[in-house]
């Protein structure tokens, strides 16, 4: 709900019933928050309403003096009230002064302290920007941990995999080696069989011939 200027001047008139000074922190803390701009303008109204309260005094001078004074007595009387007035005149002057400087002493207290509720707005959200920012660099560093462990897995795996790849490699080498050398004796066995094969036939006309001798 919306901080009105009726509650800032009530604010202002409990502070100042309780002999205390309607001070904008004071005002705003009674309020319970609220912008010091805001509050600000509301006491400036506030504050020229008190002030012309403040009336010049001016009295009659009192029956007894009149009667027994006379003229002179009432002339001494509007004497004292004129010096009375210009002092209260002056005085009123000086304070309006014053007022205008406290004025624009607050209207830059006011400012500077919006701009530093700003600057600590702004740093707030950077310091939650930034610890959102780390938070998920940590989880990009534990994911990029667990990366480069499933690397090093996998790189241990290909590389068990390489040697069982280069012993069945040695192992083909030594059953083609073998394969050749069988394919070898068996082509031998087979030439050595052909020239057997060859002298049994050359023999038989000669075994034969000596039959038929006999």
């Amino acid at each position: 709900m919306a901080i009105t200027t009726a509650d800032i001047h009530a604010a202002a008139d409990r502070i100042a019933e309780s002999g205390q000074q309607p001070t904008l922190a004071a005002v705003r803390s009674a309020l319970g928050g609220g912008s010091f701009t805001t509050i600000s303008e509301a006491m400036k109204a506030w504050k020229a309403t008190q002030q012309a309260a403040a009336v010049p005094m001016r009295e009659a001078a009192p029956a007894a003096v009149t009667e027994r004074m006379g003229e002179l007595a009432a002339e001494v009387w509007g004497v004292a009230i004129g010096m009375a007035n210009d002092r209260l005149a002056s005085e009123r002057e000086a304070l309006e002064v014053a007022r205008q400087e406290m004025e624009q002493a607050q209207a830059e207290a006011v400012e500077l302290a919006d701009q530093v509720a700003a600057d600590l707005d702004a740093a707030r959200a950077q310091i939650e920007s930034q610890a959102a920012a780390l938070k998920q660099a940590e989880a990009q560093t534990a994911q990029l941990a667990a990366a480069q462990e499933a690397a090093h897995t996998a790189q241990a795996a290909l590389a068990e995999a390489q040697k069982r790849a280069d012993g069945l490699a040695a192992l083909l080498e030594q059953e083609r080696a073998a394969t050749k050398e069988a394919q070898a004796k068996a082509e031998k066995a087979l030439t050595d069989a052909a020239k057997l094969a060859g002298k049994l036939e050359a023999l038989q006309p000669a075994k034969a011939a000596g039959k038929k001798q006999a």
